[in-house]
Parts: structure tokens; sequence; C-alpha cells
């Protein structure tokens, strides 16, 4: 018995998130559908209307209704001092530390050969430009202690020091091979307070 085109296009769809296989994929599709469709009904409008109304700030690259988020647009911030993470999620976990009160700027991804991710596909010429905007004095590298984000900060230290700018880099308080997603709050905040400026 083959399974309805709409059901697979379905299934197909969920798998587009990270860490869901074939198997969940069908176990989320078949819950939706006979457990929860108003869970369903409200996941796809959710869906929607964030596609419809977020976009990239332009000044720190997160989403954001606005033209420019809050952080960017709040006068008593640190301006400066440019914090450079690679996801969303990252930058709220070094808030959720109140040991950093500057701005931010966030890739959208990490330098990653294997999977075909070069300089062109993150927003690093964004970020050259943010930084060089005669106000932003250091610029701190808080991508994750993984193998492509510690390739991501050397590559990008060399750039930003080219440029005059003071370089450093968050503490090892977090775990080698660890993401700044899963950190909890305090030993983010130690690596902050510890960051280190980067040698040429």
């Amino acid at each position: 018995m083959s399974t309805p085109s709409s059901l697979q296009h379905l299934i197909d769809s969920l798998r587009v998130l990270p860490g869901v296989g074939p198997k969940s994929a069908s176990r989320m599709a078949y819950h939706l559908l006979q457990r929860d469709q108003t869970g369903a009904d409200s996941l796809a409008h959710a869906i929607m209307t964030a596609l419809a109304t977020l976009k990239h700030c332009q000044l720190c690259n997160t989403f954001t209704e606005s033209d420019i988020c809050e952080i960017c647009a709040d006068e008593n911030r640190t301006h400066e001092q440019l914090c450079v993470v690679e996801m969303p999620t990252d930058l709220l976990m070094v808030e959720q530390t109140l040991a950093y009160h500057g701005l931010y700027f966030v890739l959208m991804g990490r330098l990653s050969p294997l999977d075909g991710i070069g300089p062109k596909d993150i927003a690093f010429s964004r970020l050259l430009e943010r930084a060089s905007d005669g106000i932003v004095k250091e610029v701190i590298l808080s991508t994750n202690f993984t193998v492509e984000g510690e390739a991501t900060a050397h590559y990008l230290a060399e750039m930003l020091r080219a440029r005059g700018l003071t370089v450093s880099r968050i503490a090892r308080g977090l775990p080698v091979g660890g993401e700044l997603e899963h950190a909890d709050p305090s030993t983010l905040a130690q690596a902050l307070v510890e960051r280190r400026t980067l040698a040429g």
C-alpha cells in the first residue's frame, strides 16, 4: 500500500528539521493528523506568519520584525564591542549570562568545507562592514568550540586584525566540542569574562 502523496509530502517536509529522520518525521506527521489537528493548524499558521514577518536585522543580522532589532536599537549598550556568534540561539545564551553589554553580529552559520559552506555562504562581508564602522573597537569571537567554529574564528581573526581591530576569543570555560546553545549561563559568563586577545 502506497502512502498518499499529501501525507508523503508532509513527512518529507518535516525531515528538513535538524535531527529528524524518516521514522521521526512519520511519527510527527501521524501525530499531527490523528491526535492534534489543532496543533497542526497552529504550527502551519506560525510558520507562515514567521516567514511573512521576520527579516534580518540590518546591523546584527539576527531575526527581527523591524529593520533594527531591540538590542541594536538600545542606546545603553556598549557600541565599541561586537560579539560574533554563529546562530540567534547563541546570542540568546550570551544574553542570559547578563555578563555582556555590547552589541552582536550573527553569522547564521559557520565555515564547513565538508558541507560546502565557505566564506561567501555566511555573512562575512556584512560582518566586516559592520565592524569597520569606526565605532567598534573590539570584536569578541564567540563561535562554538567545534572544529568548524574554531576554523571560523581563525579565519575571521585574520581578516579583522588586518583592519586594525582588537580581536578576542571567549575563554575555554566551555568544553572542547561544545556548543553555546547547550552551555549553562554561569559557564558562558565566565568564558566571556576570561576572553583573550588573539595575537597576530
